[in-house]
């Protein structure tokens, strides 16, 4: 009797987590439950701009605490998507600036809200963007006055390219060579190139003064970056004709841009320095007058 009713305990058991866990998928109805909304942005999504002597700055900081999301805030000189970092200088230029908030949910779909902003008076703003962008805007060319030319291969401490030059066509985007224009734009930190048969490409740049003299390149002055477009012909021929988004600054004036690239076979860290030379690839504009 008391096998027997063992047996009846083991099958009701097993009856009970079948019930539990039937064989056919059950809809789960909560999925998109918890999608965020304007009126979530507008609830959570804090944006606090920074006054300076009395004025509307143009540093902002962000948080979105309780926004169980991935937040982006894009303002004038890129993104950001890590919340409580303190004040960040979002814009260089004075006038009506716009932050945009993208929350991507849970189910991929992705939410954005725009922010409007009247920036009275930029403080801190490095004096390079006034060199390279002017007084809101600036385009740049080839700087066909460079000897022997403007667009090459050469020694690392050289002021042009004098190893090599290439051959158009190798590789070489001849609608990007001598005619074609950058203009820089500090109102959101954009690069507009202008080809010689007419079209365009736009993306955003960035750069960076170093405090002290890189240890490897004390002639550096800085980097410089591209995102969602590069320079013009920005190709490395010391690196199988590849596109490259981040250059060394090695000269920089109202009259004069020089950016370069080391050799990838001597690679990011090679010592210039110890070495007394290097390969690199030069690119050498000035403004279009």
């Amino acid at each position: 009797m008391k096998n027997i009713r063992r047996i009846f305990v083991i099958i009701a058991a097993t009856l009970v987590v079948a019930s539990c866990n039937p064989l056919e998928p059950v809809e789960n109805r909560n999925v998109f439950k918890g999608a965020i909304t304007e009126a979530d942005i507008a609830q959570y999504v804090k944006i606090e701009q920074k006054m300076e002597e009395g004025k509307k700055s143009n540093y902002f900081r962000f948080s979105s605490d309780g926004l169980k999301a991935n937040v982006q805030f894009v303002h004038g000189l890129g993104t950001a998507s890590v919340t409580s970092m303190g004040w960040i200088q979002c814009f260089v230029v004075a006038g009506d600036q716009e932050i945009v908030v993208n929350v991507l949910n849970p189910d991929g779909s992705k939410i954005s809200k725009t922010y409007p902003y009247t920036v009275e008076e930029a403080f801190n703003v490095a004096p390079e963007w006034a060199i390279i962008c002017g007084t809101g805007s600036k385009t740049w060319t080839w700087d066909d006055d460079a000897d022997p030319d403007c667009y090459g291969m050469g020694d690392v401490f050289a002021d042009t390219p004098g190893w090599w030059v290439p051959a158009w066509g190798a590789g070489v985007d001849e609608s990007e060579w001598k005619g074609a224009t950058m203009t820089f734009s500090a109102a959101g930190a954009k690069l507009t190139k202008t080809r010689t048969n007419g079209s365009t490409a736009v993306g955003q740049f960035g750069f960076k003064i170093y405090e002290e003299p890189k240890p490897t390149y004390k002639r550096s002055l800085g980097q410089f970056t591209t995102t969602g477009v590069t320079i013009l012909n920005g190709i490395d021929f010391s690196d199988d004709h590849n596109v490259r988004n981040k250059f060394e600054i090695v000269g920089l004036s109202d009259d004069k841009m020089h950016l370069i690239v080391i050799d990838m076979a001597e690679g990011e860290s090679y010592n210039a320095e110890a070495n007394g030379w290097g390969q690199a690839t030069h690119w050498i504009f000035k403004p279009v007058k």
